[in-house]
């Protein structure tokens, strides 16, 4: 029998959990019911509701999603149908029909995909589909939400007769309205609706001379409404048709409600179904926004949870853009307590209050956010003891508190508990205090309970490594910052880092040596070597994540290298295999042209018939034979292999014309003329001297002539020797 008490609930934040679930309700009773969801009591419920939820969620991620199970609460419904001679309204009958065509629809899906659903089919088979209420509703009430005329003859008739009554008022007011329009005896608006009934606009000094009811008058008294007497005698005989059309439509409508009667228990449980299935949707919808999973549960107690997120925590800071740190925790018969000890804000409250909200989660039902490969098991009784429980209405200090909670422990705790609290020990004298959470600790581990506590003691730390089945654990800091990394450890104790955290913060070396003298030099030596050994495993800890990313690295290149190096050996193949079939067509090329050679010389064509034959049988004995299909492919592999090598020629060609161009396109640098210089132009033969240089131009002598040039016009043959 499993039982959890209510303030190991409130001690893990259960009730806000709840909270976070009943805003994924789409139904005011789901909410309501959602809000109300407490651990299971016993196992083979457990497993269905954890089963249900499960596959409820695996419906986010297939094509078969599973129908709207949105309803009205009936429970007003279901309260009158209870009641003998009370009769439902339309509204009260139309949200009936909606129920029932709901909860049908569900169960016929169910049924359909119940290869994807067996469990939720087995949950939904206990209610039968009924279309009898759908169908007797129809049959009585219009979609519109009125009483079908022919719901029974007599309201037919009557019907009938009340649209005739109706005929006859509008015409008889016709009548009054337009002969005593002509007498002038109305206003200029006429008519007026009083008491929903049509009615003469009748100026006020001639409201004597007409005929009826006075139905009453305008502010100003200038007009006085009157119904006329021949409307009103119709009128009169409407009011007692319509009376007995509405004693016609409670009596069908009673008729009707008595027929439903016997279907109640079937509409109870058909809300009962869709309230259920309302809260199991809101668990799956809540276990996928933060990606939670239904673990293995193992037999043996053993719990095994990776990677594992405190709900809370995660969504609120995926809300706000922030990183959580998963944690890792393993329980065995071999590892049933586990003391986590280290400084303050390194994570220690908040692994503890993990692992408790994540198990107390899974009791209720709900999936957790843990990996895949996690294993879990189920305990009796979850004991707690979190945070600082001083109760001023019972006058209990905080130790006493405490000691009440360690009595209730100790009458509870058993082989099939798991008892989490939260620095054990403290509130008392710390030596008294912490022998007494020695021995309670103790006790719970004879008793051979599963348990995890946090604390600052360090008898508590040396228990845990003296007993076989307790182990110590903390949580890592940066051995240079001393900055929490939210990890746990498990086999090492944690140092408080009491004197390195104080250095830190600024107190003068002098008053942290003072410090130390007054305490024991073997619990300073004590928890300075534990505060090195963790030091130690925070640089392994770095060094090892350092040496997996590298290896990562180094795999991922050897992968790239080797696919590369495929690749390229695959490419050498194709041109090996092109080269080949080239230099083979070369040399028949070769043996063609000599024996065309021959022909040419010799003219003989027998010979040289004979030749063409040898040369076709020689090499037709190399061929293989090989179908249609198969040329096709191999012509098409040598197509392909002949694209390729055009393409590798192409771009080398590219390369070698642009090369060539870049080449032609740089221009020289021109050297400077001098006089004396051998020049000529640019686009002539003759060569001459420069005789003399002014102003960017030349006098270049010819022999027999000289002649002005542009220096920019002319080009160097030979330099003046000096």
């Amino acid at each position: 029998m499993i039982n959890i008490h209510k303030k190991t609930l409130q001690d893990l934040e259960f009730p806000t959990v709840l909270q976070q679930v009943s805003e994924h309700c789409i139904t005011p009773l789901g909410n309501q019911k959602a809000l109300e969801i407490t651990p299971f009591k016993t196992k083979e419920e457990l497993i269905i509701a954890l089963q249900l939820t499960n596959e409820y969620l695996s419906s986010f991620h297939n094509n078969n999603r599973i129908p709207n199970h949105g309803f009205d609460a009936i429970t007003k419904e279901l309260q009158l149908l209870h009641i003998e001679n009370t009769y439902l309204e339309v509204h009260s009958l139309k949200k009936l029909v909606s129920l029932s065509l709901t909860t049908n629809e569900i169960i016929t899906f169910l049924e359909k995909f119940k290869e994807y659903y067996p469990v939720l089919n087995d949950f939904a088979s206990h209610i039968p589909i009924t279309k009898a209420i759908i169908e007797n509703v129809d049959a009585v009430v219009d979609r519109f939400g009125d009483i079908k005329d022919n719901a029974s003859s007599l309201l037919y008739d009557l019907r009938q007769s009340i649209n005739k009554i109706k005929s006859k008022i509008n015409q008889s007011f016709a009548t009054a309205l337009n002969a005593y329009h002509q007498l002038d005896y109305l206003d200029d608006i006429r008519e007026s609706v009083v008491d929903n009934k049509r009615v003469l606009a009748v100026k006020a000094m001639y409201r004597r001379k007409i005929k009826g009811s006075i139905m009453g008058g305008s502010k100003t008294g200038s007009i006085v409404y009157i119904e006329p007497e021949t409307t009103t005698q119709f009128t009169r005989e409407l009011n007692n048709l319509e009376y007995e059309e509405k004693e016609e439509v409670i009596r069908i409508l009673k008729e009707l409600t008595n027929f439903i009667r016997p279907f109640s228990p079937w509409l109870s449980d058909s809300q009962t179904f869709l309230i259920n299935l309302d809260v199991i949707a809101a668990k799956a919808k809540y276990a996928k926004s933060m990606e939670a999973i239904l673990p293995e549960i193992s037999e043996d107690k053993s719990l095994f949870l990776r990677d594992a997120y405190h709900p809370l925590l995660y969504l609120n800071n995926l809300k706000n853009k922030k990183t959580t740190f998963p944690q890792t925790i393993d329980f065995s018969q071999e590892k049933r307590v586990i003391v986590i000890s280290g400084p303050n804000a390194g994570g220690k409250s908040i692994t503890l209050k993990t692992i408790g909200l994540l198990q107390v989660m899974l009791q209720s039902g709900m999936l957790i956010p843990v990996h895949e490969r996690s294993k879990v098991c189920l305990f009796d009784r979850v004991l707690s003891d979190i945070g600082d429980n001083q109760s001023i209405e019972n006058h209990l200090s905080t130790y006493s508190y405490r000691l009440k909670q360690m009595n209730y422990f100790l009458k509870k705790c058993n082989k099939n508990s798991l008892f989490l609290i939260d620095e054990f020990g403290t509130g008392s004298d710390p030596e008294l205090g912490g022998a007494l959470a020695e021995t309670f600790l103790e006790e719970f581990y004879h008793r051979g309970a599963y348990g995890i506590i946090t604390t600052h003691y360090s008898n508590l730390k040396m228990l845990a490594n003296e007993l076989p089945f307790m182990v110590n654990a903390n949580m890592l800091f940066d051995e240079k910052t001393l900055e929490p990394l939210f990890k746990l450890v498990v086999g090492q104790a944690g140092s408080s880092f009491t004197f390195e955290v104080a250095q830190k913060n600024g107190i003068p070396y002098g008053l942290i040596n003072r410090a130390k003298k007054k305490i024991e030099r073997s619990k300073v030596r004590f928890d300075a070597t534990i505060a090195k050994l963790q030091k130690e495993r925070s640089k392994l800890e770095k060094t090892g994540e350092s040496l997996r990313q590298n290896e990562k690295k180094k795999i991922e290149e050897a992968d790239k290298l080797e696919e590369i190096n495929s690749k390229i050996q695959k490419k050498l193949e194709s041109y090996q295999e092109l080269y080949d079939s080239n230099q083979r067509l070369i040399y028949l090329g070769q043996k063609l042209n000599d024996v065309a050679e021959r022909y040419f010389e010799n003219k003989q064509k027998k010979e040289l018939m004979g030749e063409l034959f040898k040369i076709v049988q020689i090499e037709n004995s190399k061929r293989k034979k090989v179908s249609a299909k198969q040329k096709q492919v191999i012509k098409a592999k040598e197509e392909k292999v002949k694209q390729d090598a055009e393409k590798v020629v192409n771009v080398i060609r590219k390369k070698k014309k642009a090369a060539k161009e870049k080449k032609i396109e740089t221009p020289k640098p021109k050297p400077t003329l001098k006089v004396g210089d051998r020049v000529r132009m640019e686009d002539g033969r003759a060569i001459g001297s420069i005789d003399k240089i002014e102003k960017n131009k030349a006098v270049v002598n010819y022999g027999m002539f000289t002649t002005n040039v542009s220096l920019e016009q002319l080009e160097l043959v030979e330099t003046v020797k000096k």
